[in-house]
């Protein structure tokens, strides 16, 4: 195999690697900035888990790179365990840990917003959820006309032309309720039938036929940066919907995805993509987005779960023993990881398999 063939498979792997280092690092680096504009003493910024492969030393700080890119860290002084540095994470007052906590996932959903905002700019056309006209054989020309734009579907607002996919994709029979905005007033229109197909892939489920098309903006810099917000509130309620529906059972565990799968389904859409980089940033802004939501669930270990602590002292007004905090998060932390070995065993079969 000649070096060209080697780079063609390694290139995608690469990106994906840097891509989901690059949300880590922003992830860890909200924690690390404000932990220091609070005075903090932080111990260790780290890069990856597991083995340490290199690390150097500026001030108190260790800035260290390890071996597997699957996540990263911020120690703080006196965040796991006691301490009677004044600059200790423990010492501070409740409102400014509770920033320097959330501050993490903040910065993942900005990444997305600002990842979503270059990817508007590089399209031709920005998709809208204004109806432009219909398929020759359409059957919603007489419920529809152009120029109506699409504001709700099934009671949920329609922020980018993404929901019109998604919010749809979720349906089992085709039929809608819309609240459409007409030469500017709102208009109800219930019970719109689409047309529909069998899916080949999942039998037990409809495709629905697209049988309109919309408009398109040429992108600037402020319609880039309105649709990268209204982008980034589509994929933040994707995420929401998608763990309801993996709660509720519509999804099972091999629909699931940890670190190895996501760098993997990144690595195939960039060899897939090639030259164009829209579907990979596309996936990278749904993680980022992804991440910083799933780590404000009020899960222990999670940053979420630390919040819901604070939010508790801030209620009653003194803190929780931080012995039993600190043995909540130590037993969310051990289901956390075997949750991930099944996760990744279950990535790793796929790929087998594939």
């Amino acid at each position: 195999m000649d070096l060209l063939a080697i780079w063609s498979k390694a290139w995608p792997i690469l990106l994906a690697i840097l891509f989901f280092g690059i949300i880590i690092f922003v992830h860890e680096l909200g924690h690390f900035i404000f932990a220091k504009l609070f005075k903090v003493k932080v111990n260790e910024f780290s890069m990856g888990m597991g083995p340490k492969l290199f690390s150097f030393g500026k001030k108190e700080t260790k800035y260290s790179l390890r071996l597997f890119p699957i996540g990263g860290y911020v120690s703080m002084e006196g965040e796991d365990e006691d301490s009677e540095d004044d600059r200790a994470f423990g010492k501070k007052k409740v409102w400014q840990r509770f920033i320097i906590v959330a501050a993490g996932a903040v910065m993942n959903l900005i990444l997305g917003f600002i990842v979503a905002t270059i990817l508007m700019s590089m399209q031709n056309l920005i998709g809208t959820t204004t109806i432009a006209g219909f398929d020759k054989d359409s059957v919603l020309k007489d419920t529809f006309k152009p120029g109506d734009r699409i504001v709700e579907i099934n009671d949920k607002r329609a922020y980018s032309h993404y929901d019109l996919s998604f919010l749809m994709s979720r349906d089992d029979d085709g039929v809608f309720d819309f609240v459409i905005e007409r030469e500017g007033e709102k208009k109800e229109l219930k019970n719109v039938k689409f047309r529909t197909t069998e899916n080949e892939e999942a039998p037990q489920k409809i495709s629905i036929v697209f049988d309109f098309i919309i408009y398109g903006e040429k992108p600037g810099v402020l319609n880039s940066i309105k649709y990268g917000f209204l982008t980034t509130l589509s994929l933040g309620r994707m995420v929401w919907l998608s763990l309801f529906d993996l709660v509720t059972g519509q999804y099972g565990l091999s629909d699931l995805s940890g670190p190895i799968g996501t760098m993997d389904f990144i690595a195939s859409a960039a060899q897939e993509a090639k030259a164009d980089l829209s579907p990979v940033l596309m996936i990278m802004a749904l993680i980022t987005v992804n991440i910083g939501l799933f780590n404000l669930l009020p899960i222990p270990a999670l940053d979420g779960g630390r919040l819901f602590f604070m939010l508790i002292e801030i209620i009653i007004r003194r803190p929780i023993n931080p012995k039993y905090e600190r043995w909540i998060h130590a037993a969310g932390m051990i289901l956390l990881l075997l949750f991930m070995a099944v996760i990744s065993f279950n990535d790793i079969w796929k790929l087998i398999k594939s």
